[in-house]
């Protein structure tokens, strides 16, 4: 059976205009769950250091309709229970996993100062599995080292990401400038990969370069999923 580790972020704090802290955001971790699971594949949800806290823009109604508000309330649900048992980076034996799927919120964006996730997923890639990331997620993957190149990560890559026209819509982008925060597109194109574009902000949209595997939004997590499970045999 292949084992998912499902990354989330471990930074939660205040972020938005408005005062609401960022941190994990809530369905772009519980749809790839939710595939990864139906497939009958394994998933341990880790952070940089065991910790975690809830995007606080990502659990209103708009965001939580249907069976997806019914998980969030039921703290029973297997999803929250997987989020209760959540384990450190130094807990985790990269051997033992097949996947390394990065969830977001904007608390991803301090993904490149989690050294002992970011070695989780060096090693997952290295020894043939897949490296996923959807939304904000990509920021993991921001000057790292490819195992396999020895180049950047990006580097002769396509990759896809949370657009700028998507950090304007959603009202982040003054948050993003006073965290002095790079764009996704900003981040792949810094380290000469290529950034590819959905046509809207808020397409269900991926990108599957071999073993590397990148979605746009929240709306494309569970698609970007299925696009993890699909590259296993590439």
């Amino acid at each position: 059976m292949s084992k998912v580790l499902l990354a989330i972020p471990a930074y939660h704090g205040e972020f938005y205009s408005d005062g609401a802290k960022t941190g994990l955001f809530y369905i772009e971790a519980l749809h790839p769950f939710k595939v990864f699971r139906d497939a009958g594949l394994e998933v341990q949800i880790v952070s940089n250091d065991g910790k975690f806290g809830i995007d606080e823009h990502s659990v209103i109604p708009d965001f939580l309709v249907g069976e997806d508000g019914e998980v969030y309330r039921d703290e029973n649900s297997e999803f929250n229970v997987a989020l209760k048992n959540i384990k450190s980076a130094k807990e985790i034996d990269a051997k033992e996993f097949s996947i390394a799927f990065a969830a977001a919120g904007h608390g991803a964006m301090w993904y490149p100062e989690e050294k002992d996730l970011r070695q989780l997923f060096v090693d997952i890639y290295a020894n043939g599995g897949v490296a996923a990331a959807v939304c904000h997620g990509p920021a993991i993957f921001a000057k790292l080292e490819d195992p396999l190149t020895k180049k950047p990560f990006f580097e002769g890559k396509k990759a896809t990401g949370f657009t700028a026209i998507g950090e304007a819509q959603a009202g982040a982008d003054d948050a993003m400038k006073r965290f002095n925060l790079s764009t996704i597109e900003e981040l792949v194109e810094a380290d000469n990969g290529t950034y590819v574009a959905p046509n809207g902000p808020w397409d269900d949209f991926t990108v599957a370069d071999g073993k590397f595997v990148t979605g746009v939004n929240p709306q494309s997590a569970a698609s970007t999923a299925k696009k993890a499970i699909a590259a296993l045999s590439a």
